[in-house]
């Protein structure tokens, strides 16, 4: 058995070194790096590229109650663009980031309509920071929400990455005026 499993990779060594001299007298180390380093910048681009999460906002609208007065219903008028865990299922509240974790120094606004009195107000929607990731529920809205590439109207980024910690916890929606306009 040791004889035929030692002409078996003797084999395929042999054949591993002809592929490596082949490719070696093709490409010079200069071609490899430079392609290398094309890859690694390619693959660091990634992450700013728009993407699609239709779907993530579908599922999320599925399990819901549907009540606009429940503030614990995804389907509640304040959280018409959120995109997180609610703070207040997350030991804080609506407005308040919990005990041990502070609010992201960047954030992103909404305009929702309040059901009840059928005016819209501008709701601030910030990131809780510094704590782990909270397992309450998690609700993704997106009314009138901008690509991905439009940074500051986007609601699909860590806004925690202006903070000292960067781990997102959950989110809160202050409401931070009516707009007079609509």
């Amino acid at each position: 058995m040791k004889r035929f499993l030692d002409a078996l990779f003797a084999g395929t060594d042999a054949r591993a070194e002809a592929l490596v001299r082949r490719t070696a007298q093709r490409y010079s180390r200069r071609s490899f790096i430079g392609k290398a380093g094309l890859f690694m910048a390619g693959t660091a681009l990634l992450p700013v590229l728009p993407f699609d999460q239709g779907g993530r906002a579908h599922a999320a609208e599925d399990e819901d109650s549907g009540d606009p007065n429940d503030e614990m219903s995804c389907d509640y008028w304040r959280y018409c663009a959120i995109d997180g865990n609610l703070c207040n299922d997350c030991g804080g509240t609506i407005t308040t980031c919990p005990p041990g974790a502070e609010p992201s120094k960047v954030s992103w606004v909404g305009t929702c309509r309040n059901p009840n009195d059928g005016k819209d107000y501008m709701v601030s929607y910030a990131d809780c920071c510094g704590r782990a990731m909270c397992t309450g529920k998690y609700c993704v809205n997106s009314e009138r929400e901008r690509p991905g590439y439009q940074m500051g109207l986007h609601n699909d980024i860590n806004w925690c990455m202006a903070n000292k910690s960067m781990g997102y916890h959950c989110t809160v929606a202050v409401l931070v005026g009516m707009n007079e306009a609509g």
